[in-house]
């Protein structure tokens, strides 16, 4: 006796009832065996032309090099970051330097020798300082103006190099050889301008060259 057909059932060889999708295929909207539709990223790949994941590096479009976060210009920094890159960059000459972080710097420089001088004025006016006849120091006013120097000098030649770094790489900001940093020393006065105005100038892109 044979048994009645059933038409929910599907054997094999035979099509699939109405709404099911055939045998070995996935639904419709789903890709088969987990692979992703055609325009869809895989789990753990990047699509194509989008950036490769990591800290300041993989190509970015219009840049034509990566971007190192040692050498790469800090466009808005503010005076504690660009006194901690300007030592931190201590003999740096390759790579960029934007105008804040070497404005910045420069005021910083500039405070400091403004308290040197203070101190220096400070150790001459109390009293005592000049003898009698207020053309000889006196032993205490002498002993402050030779330590008020010293100090001097022991941070002009502490800032010398990176106070050169910083310049050179600012003109690698603004588009410019480090070389040029010499015009100042070359030409006196009319070369010390120019560098303070190629100083002045905005970053521009092609300084990225001098990144290596």
């Amino acid at each position: 006796m044979t048994q009645p057909h059933d038409s929910s059932q599907n054997p094999y060889g035979q099509q699939p009832a109405a709404g099911q999708p055939p045998y070995g295929q996935a639904p419709s909207g789903q890709s088969q065996y987990g692979q992703a539709d055609y325009g869809q990223t895989q789990y753990g790949q990047t699509q194509y032309g989008a950036p490769s994941p990591g800290y300041g590096y993989g190509y970015q479009p219009g840049v034509p090099f990566p971007e190192d976060p040692r050498v790469a210009p800090a466009p808005g920094v503010g005076p504690v970051e660009a006194v901690k890159r300007f030592y931190t960059r201590y003999a740096l000459f390759y790579g960029r330097a934007s105008r804040s972080e070497f404005w910045w710097v420069q005021l910083y420089l500039v405070l400091v020798s403004l308290v040197l001088t203070a101190l220096m004025f400070a150790a001459l006016v109390p009293a005592g300082a000049f003898s009698s006849t207020t053309t000889e120091l006196s032993d205490a006013g002498g002993v402050g103006v030779l330590a008020i120097t010293g100090l001097f000098l022991v941070f002009g030649l502490a800032h010398l190099v990176p106070s050169i770094a910083l310049q050179v790489r600012r003109l690698h900001d603004a588009g410019f050889s480090g070389f040029w940093y010499f015009i100042s020393l070359v030409v006196p006065y009319v070369g010390g301008l120019v560098l303070l105005v190629m100083s002045v100038l905005p970053s521009k892109p092609e300084g990225a060259r001098f990144d290596r």
